[in-house]
């Protein structure tokens, strides 16, 4: 379940994280239903299920069959199922183990060359589920990178852009 080590090595973003996890989703649960409540209107979750950033774990609280991923270990001590303390640079799964990839929020704090590497190689399917903040110091580059990688479809919300990919 752990990764030793990692939580040493974690910026001061995730240190902050897994100190206001007990609140977490008092702040931001609420935003995040709503994006997932979008994204069910024009994706279907299927398979085996990647959360990356999973935070608290909405996804695993909505759907089956999810792993659940983030470098905060606090806040993944409130999702259901399966959780593993990774960032999404690394992630410690054989290649091809997941049908639908998601990440609510999240990939502004990865380096995203490294994540879509990652990404790519976990797949089974084109099937993903992304949201970009549009505050993100560097949206505008995640997103063209993410495109340039993934057919996605671009869906507007107010906080950030929602963009998926479906193979049936």
């Amino acid at each position: 379940r752990k990764n030793k080590g990692l939580q040493d090595t974690l910026p001061r973003t995730w240190n902050m994280y897994n100190e206001i996890a007990r609140g977490y989703d008092e702040l931001y649960y609420q935003e995040q239903l709503d994006k997932l409540n979008i994204i069910k209107k024009h994706f279907k979750f299927q398979g085996k299920i990647l959360d990356i950033g999973a935070g608290t774990g909405i996804i695993s609280k909505h759907f089956e069959n999810v792993t659940s991923v983030d470098p905060a270990e606090e806040l993944l001590k409130q999702a259901k199922g399966k959780t593993v303390v990774a960032k999404a640079e690394k992630l410690p799964f054989p290649n091809n183990s997941f049908d639908t990839v998601v990440s609510l929020t999240a990939l502004h704090h990865c380096d995203i060359d490294k994540a879509i590497k990652e990404i790519k190689r976990v797949s089974k399917a084109e099937n993903y589920a992304f949201t970009i903040l549009k505050k993100a110091k560097h949206f505008k580059e995640i997103v063209s990178k993410l495109k340039n990688n993934f057919n996605l479809k671009e869906i507007d919300e107010k906080k950030d852009l929602i963009l998926i990919s479906q193979t049936n």
